[in-house]
């Protein structure tokens, strides 16, 4: 039975265009891929901890070689997840970026100025209380940068669980905040963790970085040109010393935002195909025969195709792999603390963990809500209509949620594995308590504010 609207006939191509539709309605969910992801670190915590670990991390330290001739990158398993997966990661942050700094809230610099200085306040706070607490206590200040970084995965995760309590416009708000934290933890990456840079490799970096540059400007539209230059560019980057997953973002700004084709007369144009379809196909023929119908098919099936430009179609093609995948692999990789013989109270007592934790739950609310009282009182910027002081205070906690980046530069910025467990340790402990107490301070001052407002 064929349903009204449709021009399939089978009913088992509608089902299964229905199940498809479910599950990329499923896999778009951001709080099942941070369930995912938390499942995935979770699972690493008992691995850590148990008979497997030996196994695990010899699979780990397993060697790969990618790449061809003077191309080819040497590195073991864990490297591949955190500077060639990762790479893909921030391939989806920067396609994010530039999607916002062309049609979102990064269009309107005055719009995005509060969201975004409200990140610099939320990144230089809590730097700034890691530095002062191992200041004192003679930690190691290379970790200051850890716990700078707000996980959008995560932290959108769990402020959706709010509900209606948070207005559309504090979504915006928090994601604007959250993309703009990215790109300075990014430009962090870059400038104070790279490897001494090799010149030669730098100066490849720069060529197919112009490469990819001539494309765009070339106005080529298939993906599949980018990828390759941007795999070598990965390359180049990798043995030049730069954090090779700079290339996803680099990758990122050099595809199209636009479309090829023509999109006002394309109304026009699949009214004439129609017709010519119609008229070409004969309903007594097997379609294999039907060559002039086939091949017009094909040809209004290619040009839909590009009717969406190569940024966004990039997005489809990594977004799930990405939020299903590649992270909830890092997670796994990364999140192994081997407990084992460690000592608690060593952890407990390092400065490391507390100006880690410290600058993400005290640090981050300090900061966002600072800089946005600041800047709203000295009348440079007013909050967004639908956003009232609770739920700046509710996002400004959340804001500590933080996992991705922060446990990328723990990986980067220590060197005794004493440090890095405390800081993974310090990750995770601070990442829950600032989700939890923000869900309570959500539930407590947002609905009671809506209270007083309907007694009004």
């Amino acid at each position: 039975m064929t349903r009204p609207g449709t021009i399939y006939d089978e009913p088992a191509v509608v089902r299964r265009l229905e199940r498809r539709g479910a599950l990329r309605s499923l896999t778009s969910n951001g709080t099942i891929a941070a369930a995912v992801m938390v499942g995935a670190a979770l699972l690493a915590l008992l691995v850590a901890n148990s008979p497997l670990y030996e196994g695990v991390e010899y699979v780990l330290e397993l060697p790969l070689s990618v790449g061809v001739g003077r191309l080819s990158v040497a590195l073991t398993v864990e490297q591949f997840v955190n500077d060639f997966l990762m790479a893909v990661f921030f391939l989806l942050v920067g396609i994010e970026l530039k999607y916002e700094m062309t049609v979102g809230q990064l269009r309107r610099p005055r719009q995005a100025a509060l969201p975004m200085l409200a990140a610099v306040g939320g990144v230089a706070v809590p730097a700034l209380i890691y530095l002062a607490v191992n200041g004192v206590s003679g930690g190691e200040p290379r970790g200051w940068a850890v716990p700078i970084a707000t996980d959008i995965a995560f932290a959108l995760g769990v402020v959706s669980l709010l509900g209606r309590r948070i207005s559309p416009e504090t979504k915006v708000f928090f994601q604007t905040l959250a993309i703009a934290d990215d790109i300075l933890a990014i430009v962090v990456i870059a400038l104070f963790y790279g490897q001494t840079p090799s010149l030669p490799w730098c100066a490849a970096s720069l060529a197919f970085v112009a490469a990819l540059a001539a494309l765009n400007r070339a106005r080529v539209y298939s993906v599949g040109p980018y990828v390759a230059v941007g795999l070598v560019l990965w390359a180049c980057m990798f043995n030049s010393g730069i954090h090779a997953t700079l290339a996803g973002v680099i990758l990122a700004f050099a595809l199209p935002s636009r479309s090829d084709v023509r999109l006002a007369d394309l109304g026009g144009w699949l009214a004439a195909r129609a017709r010519d379809l119609d008229d070409t196909y004969d309903d007594e023929d097997h379609v294999l025969g039907q060559h002039d119908f086939t091949d017009g098919a094909w040809r209004v099936e290619r040009v839909m195709h590009h009717v969406t430009p190569p940024l966004q179609r990039m997005e489809r093609y990594v977004s799930v792999f990405v939020n299903f995948g590649v992270l909830p692999l890092f997670a796994f990789v990364n999140a192994e603390l081997h407990l084992v013989g460690a000592s608690m109270a060593s952890v407990l007592t390092s400065p490391v963990a507390h100006g880690v934790f410290l600058g993400a739950v005290v640090g981050k609310p300090v900061g966002i809500i600072g800089v946005t009282v600041l800047l709203v009182r000295l009348g440079f910027a007013r909050l967004p209509r639908g956003m009232d002081w609770a739920q700046v205070i509710t996002v400004g906690v959340m804001g500590g949620v933080g996992f991705t980046m922060s446990i990328l530069i723990t990986g980067l910025a220590f060197s005794d594995p004493a440090d890095a467990i405390a800081a993974k340790c310090a990750i995770l402990l601070g990442s829950v308590t600032s989700a939890l107490l923000g869900m309570l301070l959500g539930r407590l001052l947002i609905g009671r504010g809506r209270e007083e407002r309907q007694r009004r």
